[in-house]
């Protein structure tokens, strides 16, 4: 018999309360309700307090997604958070939630992917579940994009908001249900479009880099568009090629929540109606390694859309370029 899967037995998510419209926004750059609505979507995103961090929104959500599965943090064997905004260098962010939620028998490291974070966290979460030598791995995805976005760059600053969601892994109790299958991919060339020039050991800190926004993220919207259309939607039509599925056996497609027009050209080349989209890009925005846990714990939590059996394809696209997608079919 082959090993079990790795099933999503819990989910959590924090939400920052302060909420930044788009009304907000015209009075501080120059742009419009209408302009950010029309291109991308969204009309509002939620903004961390200034001098809380990132570990504080991935432990709450950890904490959360402990709680409904009736699991204790000393049982939890590895942390995983995707991230491109830990608190510090290092240590890292999953030491930090390690520590604050007393998960004192658990590993852990941070992943950097950009917006792929999460879908990569989770298909190495699930690969440590089916080694058979994990029990229980925390996967999470949180960013607080916030702090590297700069609010006179009318481009950027519409575009991101702030959120953070966890899942809990186990081996699945049933044979051909959990995560069954990952495609990822990545292509370096695609670094010279979506970038944060400072900070790292090539351009450390400095009064220098201060004055001249370098800690802040440079995007080339057009070909970022365009690439994150194309690869989406392909990788997510190979992985299902490969099942010999269509769309039409999908219950849900939870994309990552960039733009609303990338979402709505992915699901259509994919032959995937809307009514099976999960989107909430509208109320958060894009917050980068947190959109899909994000639409999960919607999908499954508040409207109840996932039944034993469903098939459930995620997808993201992200710095570097990263992109990848996750095929799973639920159990509960």
């Amino acid at each position: 018999m082959p090993s079990p899967h790795a099933y999503i037995r819990s989910v959590g998510r924090y939400l920052p309360e302060r909420r930044l419209t788009n009304k907000d926004l015209e009075k501080m750059v120059d742009t419009s309700d209408e302009w950010i609505m029309t291109r991308t979507g969204i009309r509002e995103r939620r903004i961390l307090e200034p001098g809380l961090g990132n570990s504080f929104m991935a432990v709450r959500a950890s904490r959360e997604c402990l709680e409904r599965a009736g699991v204790q943090a000393d049982e939890i064997d590895a942390v995983i958070v995707g991230t491109v905004t830990p608190d510090m260098l290092f240590p890292s962010t999953a030491c930090l939630v390690q520590k604050a939620i007393g998960a004192g028998r658990a590993w852990g490291f941070d992943l950097s992917a950009g917006c792929s974070g999460f879908i990569y966290a989770l298909s190495a979460g699930a690969q440590m579940i089916e080694s058979g030598r994990y029990a229980k791995v925390l996967v999470i995805g949180s960013d607080v994009m916030s702090s590297i976005i700069n609010y006179r760059d009318r481009n950027t600053c519409v575009l991101f908001g702030d959120g953070a969601g966890a899942v809990l892994l186990e081996s699945c109790p049933e044979q051909g249900y959990g995560i069954l299958d990952f495609i990822h991919h990545m292509d370096g060339g695609g670094g010279d479009h979506l970038y944060m020039k400072a900070g790292g050991s090539l351009r450390p800190a400095s009064i220098e880099t201060v004055q001249n926004n370098e800690h802040y993220i440079v995007q080339e919207g057009r070909q970022v568009f365009k690439t994150a259309v194309t690869e989406m939607a392909s990788v997510s039509v190979e992985i299902l090629e490969k099942h010999g599925l269509t769309g039409a056996d999908l219950a849900l497609f939870i994309p990552h929540q960039a733009n609303l027009r990338i979402i709505d050209a992915c699901a259509g080349r994919m032959g995937i109606d809307r009514s099976k989209v999960v989107i909430n890009v509208d109320r958060y925005a894009n917050t980068t390694a947190g959109t899909i846990p994000l639409c999960l714990y919607e999908a499954l939590l508040e409207e109840k859309r996932l039944k034993k059996g469903d098939y459930v394809v995620m997808s993201a696209f992200g710095a570097g370029f990263t992109w990848g997608s996750i095929l799973l079919r639920w159990w509960e």
